[in-house]
């Protein structure tokens, strides 16, 4: 029997992986989020990318939560990219809980995306909503 050659079992270095968190208001998005952890030399995991979107509501939400919550478990580290929504506040809570890295990013011009190098002052980063702002500076 002749042996099994291809080329993805040359190709099994590890990286680490990134869980992408994103508002649902940047579904849109999805798709540079990944290709820019990529760039980045890392494997990215983005529920959107996986669920869809809540896989078009065909599956009960709290389902999808619970797997979405087992993604972020695996991950090494969670970057957010744009503004902090109810729900990745959530995951950002998870995360600190678990004590994992987490990296934040602006979305600038639509598509470009912006480090937040420190997170000094309420101002640099960017909420849905005041009151979103008000609990992730509690949560710090």
């Amino acid at each position: 029997m002749a042996e099994f050659k291809h080329r993805a079992l040359g190709l099994n270095q590890k990286n680490k992986v990134i869980f992408i968190a994103m508002s649902k208001h940047l579904f849109y998005f999805r798709r540079h989020a990944v290709k820019y952890v990529l760039e980045k030399g890392y494997s990215p995991i983005s529920q959107f990318g996986i669920f869809d979107y809540f896989v078009t509501d065909t599956v009960d939400r709290n389902t999808v939560v619970i797997a979405n919550n087992n993604l972020i478990r695996v991950s090494d580290e969670m970057w957010v990219f744009g503004p902090i929504s109810d729900g990745v506040l959530a995951e950002i809570e998870l995360v600190k809980e678990w004590e994992k890295p987490i990296k934040y990013f602006k979305i600038t011009r639509e598509k470009d995306i912006q480090e937040v190098e420190e997170v000094k002052n309420k101002e640099d980063l960017e909420f849905e909503s005041l009151d979103l702002k008000k609990a992730f500076f509690k949560l710090n």
